[in-house]
């Protein structure tokens, strides 16, 4: 089977300014990827790209094997946009409706249910959007993207309106998409969030991809440990095979430890190191 999303040196240009200049990239059916980047780094053109919202003006994408904007494959993808609005005077349900005609959905009433229940909009269903909070319109958004189980779904910028517990939500939704080979691309400034439910991230900045693996690839091997004594953290830089070696001679100086942590690079710590080295 064709990758879910290849990108080949793709391109776009607004007057003299390039939004995109070569990106190239590749994600693998039932993978997530963090696609990340400063602002102005093209995040949003690049997304809107492969959704077909947009034309490129150099280089080429496909999703699932066919030409962006090929109408076949749009009706197999879900997007959230960053940003997004529903008529105030519309219920949640009448919004889902709307777009289970547009994409003709032969069941469009259980559709409708399931996305409701998977983001937690089913007891509100039919409230008017104009009464929804920030982050109700924001789950709304979501049940839109996932409307007709698609098997690519872009997410830009998911949590921006969420609090703790809708942000915890999206994770959890994030990882039963996964289990259902769902391959999700996810644009988002939160980099803890990447980091916990992304199997790679791609970093972009300039229009251009300036590194790309899995998170444990790019923040590199653990070394060094910080040990909490009386006094507070201490930070060592030690090999992980000398770990024992220096708890047990910190005991004999009469230090008393209550916690030995590894010392690991964070992926918010290299990815500023790759954006203003970029």
């Amino acid at each position: 089977m064709p990758d879910a999303i290849v990108a080949r040196a793709l391109a776009k240009r607004y007057g003299r300014i390039d939004a995109l200049a070569d990106l190239t990239l590749r994600v693998e059916r039932g993978e997530c990827l963090g696609f990340l980047g400063p602002n102005g780094a093209g995040k949003s053109t690049a997304v809107k790209i492969l959704v077909g919202l947009v034309r490129a003006t150099g280089g080429d994408a496909q999703l699932l094997g066919r030409p962006v904007g090929d109408r076949r494959t749009r009706a197999r993808i879900g997007y959230l946009p960053e940003l997004f609005r529903y008529p105030d005077w519309l219920a949640a349900h009448e919004v889902l409706g709307f777009h289970a005609k547009l994409m003709r959905l032969s069941d469009a009433d259980l559709a409708i249910d399931l996305v409701l229940d998977e983001v937690g909009l089913r007891e509100r269903a039919r409230d008017r959007v104009g009464t929804y909070s920030k982050g109700m319109q924001q789950r709304l958004g979501l049940a839109v993207a996932l409307l007709g189980e698609p098997e690519i779904v872009f997410l830009d910028e998911p949590t921006s309106a969420l609090d703790p517990v809708g942000r915890s939500d999206v994770r959890a939704l994030i990882e039963r998409l996964r289990a259902r080979n769902t391959t999700v691309f996810l644009n988002s400034h939160l980099l803890g969030e990447v980091e916990r439910v992304c199997d790679r991230v791609c970093v972009v900045d300039r229009g251009r991809v300036v590194a790309e693996g899995t998170v444990d690839a790019l923040t590199g091997e653990t070394r060094g440990v910080r040990v909490r004594a009386d006094d507070g953290w201490h930070d060592y830089d030690v090999a992980h095979a000398e770990i024992p070696g220096l708890v047990a001679r910190l005991v004999a100086d009469g230090v008393r430890i209550h916690a030995v942590e590894p010392k690991q690079t964070t992926l918010e710590e290299r990815f500023l190191a790759l954006v203003r080295h970029a």
